[in-house]
């Protein structure tokens, strides 16, 4: 599958966005992406709402294979497209659109990342800590007594 695949296969849906992710493509609408183009299959984003209809229709979950322990690993939030969808792009369409609701409701739910903490928040949490000064930002000052020394006296 290639980009312009994706892209007529959804034409019904609107405009989409087209990325490259792992070894296929991620696929999004509204800057959420509800679908990945992966190994041959395109997979929708599912959830609770959504799964029993995909199970209806016999597809199954994303799974993949670790590499290290060749361990298979099933991801239940994206299930393959249903191969007569591909022939009836007006219900794809509607699928695509299930598919990006439950993306947005999983969006809704997830936390959000964690900030780094600033300047002023390590700080605070540095209180009573000897601080860390970077030489770089000291800057040096000398006495006249110091100066002094470091003359050398001419011959």
């Amino acid at each position: 599958m290639d980009r312009d695949f994706l892209i007529d296969l959804f034409a019904d849906f609107g405009p989409v966005t087209i990325r490259r992710m792992f070894s296929g493509f991620g696929i999004s609408a509204d800057g959420i992406n509800f679908a990945l183009a992966l190994r041959g299959g395109v997979y929708l984003r599912a959830d609770e709402a959504s799964i029993p209809r995909f199970e209806a229709e016999g597809s199954n979950p994303f799974q993949y294979q670790q590499r290290k322990t060749a361990k298979t690993i099933t991801v239940n939030s994206y299930w393959q497209l249903p191969a007569r969808l591909f022939d009836d792009s007006a219900e794809l369409a509607a699928w695509a659109r299930a598919a990006l609701a439950a993306a947005q409701r999983a969006a809704v739910h997830k936390r959000p990342k964690a900030r780094k903490a600033t300047a002023s928040k390590a700080a605070k949490k540095a209180k009573g800590k000897t601080p860390v000064v970077k030489k770089s930002a000291v800057r040096k000052k000398w006495s006249p007594q110091k100066k002094a020394r470091r003359r050398r006296p001419s011959s």
